[in-house]
């Protein structure tokens, strides 16, 4: 009889603790810190300014070629996630803003300039978590203004 009741609570202690452990990993995907100044080298090694540019990279893009030009970074009023930021970089496509959609140019499979390289391939996960750092420097979260008539 005694092993009949120690299963149970046993399962519904396993089923707490990954419940919790769920609502703990709610908000994205986690990679150590990245630090922001070899960030700012793997922008610029990979020539992500060729498409992007920040306060502190200009756009170096060619635009017989059609290259887009985004800007990253500045003042927001909703900052992306360490996992948005992260997906954005290995799945560039996976949530493109409707802005940036027009501006950018595609292959002719549809795709985006910035799948061609296929960064997965390319970069290390610390050069991953090192860009991710600089590129989360360089938005400012702020509280937007609302105009009420009177």
């Amino acid at each position: 009889m005694k092993t009949k009741i120690i299963i149970p609570a046993f399962l519904l202690l396993c089923l707490t603790f990954i419940f919790v452990s769920c609502q703990n990993q709610s908000t994205g995907f986690v990679l150590p810190e990245g630090d922001i100044a070899e960030g700012k080298v793997v922008f610029s090694e990979l020539n992500c300014q060729s498409c992007h540019f920040t306060d502190e990279f200009e756009w170096t893009g060619n635009p017989e070629y059609d290259d887009p030009k985004v800007e990253l970074g500045g003042e927001v009023t909703k900052i992306k996630t360490y996992g948005e930021m992260v997906t954005s970089i290995i799945n560039p496509s996976h949530k493109i803003s409707r802005k940036i959609e027009k501006e950018m140019a595609t292959l002719p499979d549809g795709s985006s300039k910035m799948e061609q390289f296929n960064y997965n391939y390319i970069m290390t996960v610390q050069e991953l978590t090192d860009l991710v750092a600089f590129l989360q420097s360089e938005y400012e979260l702020v509280v937007p203004q609302y105009h009420y008539p009177y």
